[in-house]
């Protein structure tokens, strides 16, 4: 587990970069088609002829510097063919802004009594943020990481025991929603830089929250990237020494994919994913269109393969597995490859878990589509049942993520009612779709000011209004009773946390779907969830039950404490009777309302 020595001063990633010391500061860059290179700044007046570096081999160059240290500005002058260039230090992890210039780190830092222990995958909750939207108290800013502390609490009230956070290294002005990595190893300035992440870091897991990062290594750029013909050599116009000068650099988001069969670029992106998750004790990565490296157009093409971003991604994820095996790493890859996450040994990219297309497209489809009976429930089983590899958690379900919100789409509950997102239909069916995210195997994840019916579509310069907190608290209530359930807190629903499901029921025609969840098995664990996807009631529905007894009904969608428009449709216990009944042994009948989903479980023996 990590170090919790304390104050505590890590050794920084592999040797590059700026490397401070008791004694000053090592400096160490790769510019193979430099002729010479020298450290420049306010500290020698942009002067190149005072701080030479030493060429070693393999284009790298050093030098270390004893009257410089954390909190210097710098950078590197190259003497090229091409002619004299100044460039940031690709490994700078701290910057002034993101054309500003790069900065000494200070690798001190208090984690006090920090000794978090990553949750069960199966027990994870997630919430995905974007750190300047959570929460911007001042209307003048982006709001940052010490802000986002404040509502931590929020969070671990509400059950949340993992959050995502959208990419946070720095990018071009003040609002991104991160995608365009300027400085891939320095926190956005205007988040707080690196300290205000860990101090985040060490807020969220005192809390119990574990915290998992977007890294972006698709593509770098396109803007303030000094990345882009760093040494001065490209061909093609291309991108230079950290970037393929090909065809194989085209990306959606420019011709700027990095090099990933150039041993140095290849570490570099290495040193990055470990950094995250030694120095700043980040408990997973999510890694951003994980196709896209695998891939140049993003597709299935074997022909357009990359062979070696499929190398890389399992180098990876195979140095993780040795020396973090507790921490998680999810793609987004969004094909339903379950190679992505196959084990390395397996021929598999190692990935611990990936978002989950098969579940969040056919579910979304069934809770937007307007006429009830254009839903396919059949659809809806065969993503309650996806698995990848025999795993149910090697998934990531979700009806709501900041892709599944923008980019021409919008909330769910505005897509279904646009305009109107706060009526009965979108608060009926969105909470619907939310009871199968919490209840189908799988990872859960939610998106911020999901719980609270935010509407309209995520952008980057609309805060989260945290008044629909207060206006919505029902809501807020039924999404933490769905995460105890999830979790299990109150030990009736431990089947919520087991690798089976059954479709135990499929009425097409009605719209009505149940399905048994189960971990060892018996009274406290075996959890069955009913779910009408159409606006009928049913004053009492049969479905099979797989055990006699008693059967308790933990959760009612429909509850009037969850929102007052909602029926407050009678749901009440029930008792098992005799025979078979959907191929289980014994049935029983319940409430059923419009729209709604029904938790139900035993007594623990």
């Amino acid at each position: 587990m990590p170090e919790t020595d304390s104050p505590s001063a890590p050794v920084l990633q592999a040797g590059m970069g700026a490397l401070p010391h008791e004694n000053g500061t090592t400096f160490r860059v790769w510019a193979p088609a430099a002729t010479a290179v020298a450290l420049v700044g306010p500290f020698n007046d942009w002067d190149s002829t005072t701080h030479p570096l030493t060429l070693e081999a393999d284009g790298y160059w050093s030098a270390d510097f004893p009257d410089l240290g954390p909190g210097t500005e710098y950078k590197f002058h190259l003497t090229t063919p091409t002619g004299e260039l100044e460039r940031n230090d690709p490994y700078a992890r701290e910057v002034t802004h993101s054309a500003g210039n790069s900065v000494v780190p200070d690798p001190m830092f208090d984690w006090e009594d920090d000794a978090f222990q990553m949750p069960a995958w199966n027990e994870l909750v997630i919430y995905e943020l974007h750190v300047g939207t959570f929460h911007a108290p001042d209307p003048t800013r982006p709001g940052n990481f010490y802000d986002a502390i404040e509502k931590l609490d929020y969070l671990e009230n509400l059950g949340i025991n993992a959050v995502e956070i959208m990419p946070a290294t720095e990018f071009p002005g003040s609002l991104s929603w991160g995608y365009n990595p300027a400085h891939p190893f320095a926190i956005e300035t205007d988040y707080g830089g690196a300290v205000a992440f860990k101090e985040f870091i060490k807020a969220a897991h005192r809390r119990g929250i574990a915290v998992i990062l977007d890294v972006v290594y698709n593509h770098f750029g396109p803007g303030d990237l000094d990345l882009w013909q760093f040494d001065g050599w490209s061909e093609n116009d291309g991108g230079g020494i950290y970037f393929y000068n090909d065809w194989r650099a085209e990306t959606p988001w420019g011709h700027n994919r990095p090099d990933y069969g150039r041993d140095a670029v290849r570490r570099y992106i290495r040193d990055n994913a470990l950094m995250w998750l030694e120095e700043y004790r980040v408990d997973g990565l999510r890694c951003d269109a994980i196709a896209h490296i695998r891939n140049v157009d993003g597709t299935s093409d074997a022909s357009r393969d990359l062979p070696e971003g499929w190398s890389l991604m399992r180098w990876i994820n195979e140095e993780i597995r040795a020396a973090m095996p507790w921490k998680i790493t999810i793609a987004e890859d969004l094909l339903g490859n379950e190679y992505i996450t196959r084990a390395p040994e397996h021929d598999g990219q190692g990935f611990s878990a990936q978002w989950d297309a098969g579940f969040v497209y056919p579910i979304r489809d069934a809770l937007v589509t307007p006429e009830d009976a254009g839903r396919n429930m059949e659809s809806v089983a065969n993503a309650i049942r996806n698995v990848y590899n025999g795993d149910a958690f090697q998934r990531v379900i979700y009806t709501e993520s900041h892709d599944e919100v923008a980019n021409g789409k919008a909330r769910v509950t505005e897509e279904i009612m646009p305009g109107n997102a706060a009526s009965w239909f979108p608060k009926k069916r969105s909470t619907l779709g939310a009871a199968l995210v919490f209840t189908a195997p799988g990872i859960p994840m939610i998106f911020q000011g999901q719980t609270m019916l935010a509407d309209g579509s995520f952008s980057d310069d609309q805060p989260l209004d945290w008044s629909r907190a207060e206006t919505h608290a029902g809501l807020v209530r039924l999404y933490k009773d769905l995460i105890g359930l999830r979790r299990n807190l109150s030990g009736h629903t431990r089947g919520l946390l087991g690798q089976s499901v059954d479709i135990s029921h499929l009425n097409n025609e009605d719209k009505i779907l149940a399905f048994i969840r189960r971990d060892q098995g018996g009274p406290g664990d075996t959890t069955v969830v009913l779910c009408n996807f159409a606006d009928r009631a049913h004053p009492a529905y049969t479905i099979g039950l797989p055990r006699g007894g008693h059967w308790r009904v933990r959760f009612n969608s429909d509850w009037e404490g969850y929102d007052q428009e909602f029926g407050n449709f009678e749901s009440m216990d029930t008792q098992a009777e005799d025979g078979v009944y959907d191929d289980q042994p014994f049935h029983g009948t319940f409430g059923l309302a419009p729209y709604s989903v029904l938790i139900i479980s035993q007594e623990p023996e």
